[in-house]
Order: structure tokens, then C-alpha cells, then sequence
């Protein structure tokens, strides 16, 4: 026991770099000077850990064998290679290699042979660097195979093969020559999908979202697209999609589609906070499938001081059910607007078609019943509109929640006829664009157009719902929500004929999640077309990208009337 505390005493007393062993250094010197080589040779040797210098002086020839192959890998077969070990606190291996003159290609033959050859979409790899005149890399050669066998699986060629796969070399000469010859074989088959599982659907409701009519040619993309239908319709809560070439009947495999369907309901509540309205909170119902033909319908609740709504709607899927569906909507909304004397009570109630064009547009079509009661200032009125009207969406971004590059272009259109179940003649459109693009990674410019129109054969029977009301976070900041507006005599805000915003906007990344930005705003409502005034505000803010969207706090001055700084906060994505 003495010797065994004699022993841990000695052990604690040592110096604490003692314990540690130095780490060895490697040291490559490539003549000429090449760093491709350099990185290949310290790639293959690896760590050299705590080697004293015996240790190096035993592992000399294993690292110079080590850097053969990796300048070899590279096509230099004439190189001369040397080593030494110094050492010292701590101990150095250094490598040099006399690289000589790479070998190079003389004969290249690349070539898939069979119904391959006949598919457009099967890249051969004619464009390589395999060409004769080349530097021979073994990493290009077995890119090339692999390039091909890869496209072969994608695309059903599963009895392919290579019937010549050669690579001769001449270290001597300096010449090498290739032979890669893949004979694809007969292209594959899908077969019928099969679905199988606890889910409730109907069979036909399934194949609708099958991205393909059976039998078609194997492409591994299509199987991929089935599974994210799948998932993406909301029934759901796993897919396994298995197409194996192993269970191909002649040549035509059969998909199998294993399915576990999700709880039917779900809910979902939510709180916010934006300057336009204040605190605000929603709540959603959803049951996600209410019978074998997929139908949903669900219910929705907003709440914040100015703005009251609850919606509910029912949804059929149509062909195909990812994209197209029939939607049957209504609602009730109580609005505070421009001043606390306007208030607008509407009811709304009809089907909606919505579809998407081969495009990428979303379509919808309505058929809108509202009925509307409000109060502008002191004038009272009652609007009932039957309303037909289409709207056309495109979005294209890189990103849903925080995109660096693309576009929104939205266009809407309705109206209603006198004596159509309708009390008057209304025409009313509105266009939004908005624009993002990314230079040199942190400078981002936004841009936002907004431009909106009714027409009536008298305005004052135009419920407010289709009047227009400029200024606040989303608008022309600078201005309170909803405060721009034409004004009655008595000078309440009743909404404009016309409306017009614009928006320039310069952001500059500081990091990957904080981002400062500057603005320039202008816009207003308006009766006449002709010399519309319009008002200006500029501002600067402030952006952190949270995991829902960015949230924006900016301080905006307005130009053309008398006002402080009015402050903004707003949140989502900028698209």
C-alpha cells in the first residue's frame, strides 16, 4: 500500500505536459509546387498522432508507399519520393516528391450501349475530363463509372452492366488509355400501385395521387414524387414507398405502399403582435379526413382589437386531390376601421374552385355571397353582393420562411350585377407584386407594388370591405393603419376608389440571423385618377430571421405631413 501512494504522489508531481505526448508534425514538399498533390499526399498519409522520432523512423516507408498512391491517384507515375525525420520538442516526418510529368490519355472510349443509348434524359458522359490529351486522375475514371451506374438505377436499367472496364497505363510513356463499355440492358417497368396499411381511403382517391399510370418506365424520381404526395396530403402520418427490383414479375416491379393514417383532428392556437392591430390571437380546428373520399373541414378564430372573424369551410379534393379541391367557405368578420366611428360587419358564404395550372399558377374561382352592414362616421349602410370573381397566385422563392431570391404575383378580379342577387354594379381588382434578390450573399433589395381599383355605378353604395385604406406596417409605414383614405365632410376616413403603394427596401446581413435594413414607402388612396397625391416615408429597421419567419421592428418619418417617428413591428416571411 506505501509503494502504491509512493507511486500516485510521483504520478501528481509530474509536470502535466509530461503526460501529454507532443504531436507529431508532417511536413510535404511537393517540387514544383502543387497543391492538388500536396492535399492528396496529406489526405492518404493522415494524423500522425503522438509518434516520438523512433517511432516516425519505423513509419517512414509505410508514409512514402502512402504518398506513391496518392500522387499515382492523381496520374503522376514518375514521381521520386524522399523522407526524413528530425527530432525535437516535437518531432517532424518530411516528405519530398519530385512529381515528373503526369501520364496522360491517349485512346478514350466511353459509351453505354443498349436502350440507354435511346434515352434522352441518360447522360453519357462524353463532356468528362476522360478526353484524350488529359491528365489521367483514377477519381475521374471511377466518377464515370459511377455517374453511369448511378443514371442506371434511376432509370430502371437494373440488369446493366459494364462489358469492358479497363485502364491501361504506361508509366514509362506516360500515356494511359480507357475502355468503359455499359451494355444498359432492357429498361425496367413500374407496375400497379398497391396500397396497404390502416389507411380509410378510398383505392381511387389513392391512385389520384399517384403521379404516374402503371406501367411506365422506372424512374426513381417518380417513386420519390409518389412518396411526397403522399405525405403532403395531410392524411398521413408515415409513407414507406418500396419499388424493389428484386420482386420484378418478367420485367415490371410492383410498388408497394405501406400507410399509417394521422389523429383526424388537430388544433392549434396562436398569439401575435403587430402595431397595425395590437395583440392578437387565432385558433384553428382541422378534421384532416372525414370519410373514405378524403373530405376535410375545419373552423378558424381571430381576435384582436380592431378585427374580430371566425371561418369555416369544407373541402372536397378533386383530380388531382393534392392541388385541386372544392371549397365551400363562410364567415363573419366585425372590423374597426379608419377612426372608432366606422365599423363593418360582414357576412360571406360560397364555393371556391381551386386548381393549379401546369404553369404553377393557383387559380381559384368564387362565388361569393356577402352581406354587409357598416358605419362610416355618421352614415349608415347595407350592402348585399353576389359576387363571381377569379385570382391568379405564382410564387417562386428559394425558401418558404426566409428566402434570398424570387417573387410573388398575385391578381384578383370580382363583381356584381344589379338585380343578379345584388344592390349594385361593382367591378373590383387589385395586383400585388413583390420581388427579393440577394447580391454577394449579404445585400438584399426588396420591392413591393400594390395597385387597386372599384368601379361602381355609385360609390356611396360600395360596402367598405371594397374600399381601399392605405398606411401602416404593410402599407406606407410612417402612417397609422388605415389612416390614409378620402375623408366625408364631417373628415371621417371612409376608403378610397383607387389605391397605389410602393416599396423599395435595402437590407445588409450582419450575421446569419440579424440584418439591418432602410426603406422608402409611398403611396395613398384615392377617388380621381387624375394628379393623385401620394405620400412618402422613409425609415430604417431592424431583422431577426426567428424560425417562423423574420421579425421586423422599423422606425419610419413620414415626408409630406407633420409627425414624429412612428414605430412598426411586424413578422413572416418577406414573400
Amino acid at each position: 500500500m506505501r509503494v502504491f501512494f509512493t507511486l500516485l504522489i510521483g504520478l501528481l508531481c509530474l509536470p502535466f505536459s509530461a503526460l501529454v505526448l507532443a504531436e507529431a508534425q508532417l511536413r510535404v514538399r511537393i517540387e514544383p509546387a502543387n497543391t492538388a498533390l500536396k492535399s492528396n499526399v496529406e489526405a492518404y498519409i493522415g494524423n500522425l498522432g503522438g509518434r516520438d522520432a523512433e517511432a516516425l523512423q519505423r513509419f517512414r516507408r509505410v508514409a512514402e508507399s502512402s504518398a506513391l498512391k496518392a500522387v499515382q491517384a492523381l496520374g503522376y507515375y514518375q514521381a521520386q519520393i524522399s523522407s526524413e525525420v528530425s527530432d525535437g520538442e516535437k518531432p517532424r516526418l518530411t516528405l519530398v516528391v519530385e512529381a515528373g510529368e503526369p501520364v496522360r490519355l491517349r485512346e478514350v472510349q466511353v459509351r453505354v450501349e443498349g436502350p440507354a443509348s435511346e434515352l434522352r434524359a441518360f447522360r453519357q458522359p462524353a463532356n468528362s475530363p476522360l478526353r484524350p490529351g488529359a491528365q489521367l486522375n483514377h477519381g475521374h475514371y471511377d466518377a464515370a463509372k459511377r455517374d453511369i451506374q448511378n443514371q442506371a438505377s434511376r432509370y430502371g436499367f437494373f440488369a446493366g452492366r459494364f462489358t469492358q472496364q479497363r485502364l491501361l497505363i504506361d508509366p514509362d510513356a506516360g500515356i494511359a488509355d480507357i475502355e468503359l463499355i455499359y451494355d444498359s440492358g432492357p429498361r425496367y417497368q413500374m407496375g400497379a400501385v398497391n396500397f396497404n396499411g390502416d389507411a380509410p381511403f378510398d383505392d381511387q382517391l389513392l391512385q389520384r395521387m399517384v403521379p404516374f399510370t402503371a406501367p411506365t418506365p422506372y424512374d426513381s424520381a417518380l417513386i420519390a414524387e409518389l412518396y411526397q404526395a403522399l405525405r403532403s396530403s395531410g392524411y398521413f402520418e408515415s409513407v414507406q414507398v418500396d419499388a424493389n427490383p428484386v420482386m420484378a414479375q418478367g420485367e415490371q416491379i410492383p410498388v408497394q405502399v405501406e400507410l399509417q393514417v394521422r389523429k383526424p383532428r388537430s388544433m392549434g392556437l396562436g398569439l401575435g403582435f403587430s402595431t397595425d392591430v395590437g395583440p392578437r390571437g387565432r385558433a384553428n380546428w382541422t378534421r384532416h379526413w372525414a370519410n373514405p373520399q378524403g373530405h376535410s373541414y375545419g373552423a378558424e378564430l381571430e381576435l384582436s382589437a380592431p378585427r374580430q372573424n371566425v371561418g369555416l369551410w369544407y373541402d372536397v379534393p378533386l383530380d388531382p386531390p393534392l392541388t385541386d379541391k372544392l371549397r365551400v367557405a363562410g364567415g363573419y368578420q366585425a372590423e374597426d376601421l379608419a377612426n372608432t366611428d366606422s365599423r363593418s360587419r360582414l357576412l360571406t358564404f360560397g364555393p371556391e374552385w381551386h386548381s393549379q395550372l401546369d404553369s404553377g399558377w393557383q387559380r381559384v374561382l368564387s362565388l361569393k355571397a356577402q352581406h354587409e352592414e357598416y358605419d362610416l362616421g355618421d352614415e349608415a349602410g347595407i350592402s348585399t353582393l353576389l359576387m363571381p370573381g377569379i385570382s391568379y397566385s405564382l410564387l417562386r422563392s428559394d425558401n418558404q420562411v426566409d428566402p434570398n431570391q424570387g417573387y410573388r404575383l398575385q391578381f384578383d378580379l370580382s363583381g356584381a350585377a344589379k338585380g343578379l342577387l345584388s344592390d349594385a354594379n361593382v367591378l373590383h381588382g387589385n395586383i400585388q407584386l413583390k420581388g427579393l434578390t440577394t447580391l454577394f450573399q449579404r445585400h438584399r433589395v426588396l420591392g413591393r407594388v400594390q395597385v387597386g381599383g372599384t368601379e361602381s355605378d355609385g360609390f356611396a353604395k360600395v360596402p367598405p370591405s371594397l374600399r381601399f385604406f392605405a398606411g401602416g406596417d404593410q402599407s406606407v409605414r410612417g402612417y397609422d393603419y388605415q389612416s390614409l383614405s378620402p375623408q366625408n365632410r364631417a373628415g371621417d376616413k371612409i376608403g378610397g376608389r383607387y389605391l397605389f403603394t410602393t416599396s423599395a427596401e435595402y437590407q445588409f446581413s450582419l450575421t446569419e440571423r440579424w440584418r439591418l435594413a432602410s426603406f422608402f414607402d409611398q403611396g395613398n388612396t384615392f377617388d380621381s385618377l387624375a394628379l393623385p397625391s401620394l405620400k412618402s416615408a422613409v425609415g430604417v429597421g431592424v431583422r431577426w430571421v426567428s424560425p417562423l419567419g423574420p421579425l421586423r421592428l422599423d422606425l419610419a418619418h413620414p415626408l409630406d405631413d407633420q409627425g414624429g417617428v412612428r414605430l412598426h413591428f411586424s413578422m413572416g416571411p418577406e414573400l
